[in-house]
């Protein structure tokens, strides 16, 4: 580490948690497209339907990871426990 490391403030970790949702919404949403498409064209003559769900499930997944990332609490088995004054 250098002398000149500081350590990260709270907007830069939100900002940082932000820009990977945005980028993984992108992403999965991109993929959602392109398995869409090419549904579309091999199983379902050519139809809208299929695009549009499987980009719907691919910004799912996104959003889920991105709630996942901003409230952990949200993770299937974990609880939140109080903590016990003294």
């Amino acid at each position: 580490m250098s002398a000149n490391a500081r350590p990260n403030s709270s907007e830069d970790i939100v900002a940082q948690k932000y820009d990977r949702c945005l980028a993984d919404l992108i992403v999965k949403a991109g993929i959602g497209f392109s398995v869409g498409v090419v549904a579309s064209v091999i199983l379902f003559r050519r139809r809208a339907w299929p695009i549009a769900l499987t980009t719907g499930f691919g910004a799912g997944a996104a959003y889920a990871d991105c709630d996942r990332s901003f409230n952990p609490a949200r993770i299937a088995g974990v609880r939140v426990l109080k903590e016990e004054s003294k």
